[in-house]
């Protein structure tokens, strides 16, 4: 089953909210806003993201550029 992320990413801290198809909450955790917190997260719950929601505000950018390179530069962004 697939199933959808989103992050709210601010200074200190990013909220995290897992969904799955039904839309049905599998997870809800804040973790530091780096990189490496959020990756950890996702992996240690071992679900099949299909897609992450990611904030469009200035502050997301420190979580964005792992994502845009590792699809050699095409990246899907919200548009605000």
């Amino acid at each position: 089953m697939e199933h959808y992320a989103g992050f709210d990413v601010s200074l200190e801290l990013t909220s995290v909210c897992i969904v799955d198809v039904r839309g049905e909450i599998i997870c809800e955790a804040k973790v530091p806003s780096d990189r490496e917190a959020l990756i950890g997260l996702l992996r240690a719950r071992e679900l099949p993201i299909a897609r992450v929601g990611l904030e469009a505000g200035p502050l997301s950018q420190c979580v964005d550029s792992p994502r845009r390179s590792s699809r050699n530069g095409s990246a899907s962004r919200a548009r605000q």
